[in-house]
């Protein structure tokens, strides 16, 4: 806020003349440097004077001499310039098509499949020299890599499956449920599947992100019930293999079955009632937030994303 009203009724061009009038020392240049009448240059000293209630400038024999006021005010006056051009100039922005940039990148696998591929192609299509090196998630959010910029971004699942940073920004990237799968020339899948059904059967568990811990058997143990698990393996792929010409299900991401399990080989049911979902979403630094190569990444997860439609 203002510390005066008649400090309203200045423009840039009054401040304009202050600085250039302190620097020329004559009114007459000023009017030649900032291509206005001299009258102009006069009705902008009045305001000046009128609002900091001081003489300002002072017309002698040399030109004209600043006063006690005007000399403390010029360092101010001209940063207040200087400013408004940075703002007018804003921040220098991120340009793929001239910069090589390597970008660091924590997600887990369902990233890698079904976002990854899409950022790539658009890189490819637009011949842009952008490479992506993708590390692995674990249980934790590496809060530190991400706050010294080893990281650029880290993609992670919610809500409240790692702990919160004050310091972090986040943004949801999509919202997911969870679908029973099993091979085809299995025993049928009852639909909707019961929580009965659901652990009767054997398991097999995917773990596409470093964690000891798990949704589905996190949901279980607070239903009080346990499965019986056949196998963990460490890719979608994989644990899809392995059910493969057994009985074993497995418990995948609707988006993940839909993408990778074949309508050929496998069957696929809603998982049981009150199995929670998850939410993807993307993490960075404060410090990332203002740099405009990291918003440029983040613009172009975002536009890969697919649609909330889970049909």
């Amino acid at each position: 806020m203002l510390n005066s009203n008649t400090l309203r009724k200045l423009d840039m061009q009054d401040l304009m003349v202050f600085s250039a009038v302190f620097e020329q020392g004559s009114v007459t240049g000023v009017a030649e440097i900032l291509c206005v009448s001299q009258s102009t240059v006069s009705y902008s000293l009045k305001k000046l004077r009128a609002c900091f209630d001081d003489e300002l400038f002072i017309n002698t024999r040399t030109g004209m001499r600043p006063t006690f006021k005007a000399e403390g005010m010029h360092e101010h006056v001209r940063s207040i310039l200087q400013s408004i051009n940075l703002c007018h100039a804003g921040t220098p922005t991120f340009d793929p098509t001239r910069q090589a940039v390597t970008f660091e990148i924590c997600a887990p696998e369902y990233f890698e499949q079904l976002l990854l591929p899409q950022l790539l192609q658009g890189f490819d299509h637009a011949d842009l020299p952008v490479v992506v090196n993708v590390h692995k998630l674990g249980a934790d959010i590496p809060v530190d890599d991400l706050r010294d910029g080893s990281l650029d971004l880290v993609i992670c699942f919610g809500p409240h499956f790692h702990s919160s940073h004050a310091d972090l920004k986040t943004q949801r990237l999509l919202e997911e449920e969870l679908v029973c799968v099993t091979d085809k020339r299995s025993a049928p899948l009852e639909s909707p599947l019961s929580i009965e059904a659901f652990v009767q059967r054997r398991h097999v568990f995917p773990t596409p992100w470093a964690s000891p811990t798990n949704m589905v058997d996190g949901w279980l143990t607070r239903q009080a019930r346990q499965r019986q698990i056949a196998a963990r393996a460490n890719s979608y792929g994989a644990a899809l293999k392995m059910i493969a010409g057994t009985d074993f299900l497995l418990t995948l991401p609707r988006r993940i079955q839909q993408l990778l399990a074949s309508a050929a080989t496998f069957q696929h049911c809603p998982a049981p009632a009150g199995l929670p979902g998850f939410t993807l979403d993307m993490q960075w630094s404060l410090a990332a937030d203002q740099d405009s190569a990291n918003a440029w990444l983040r613009e172009q997860i975002v536009k890969a994303c697919p649609g909330q439609d889970l049909a």
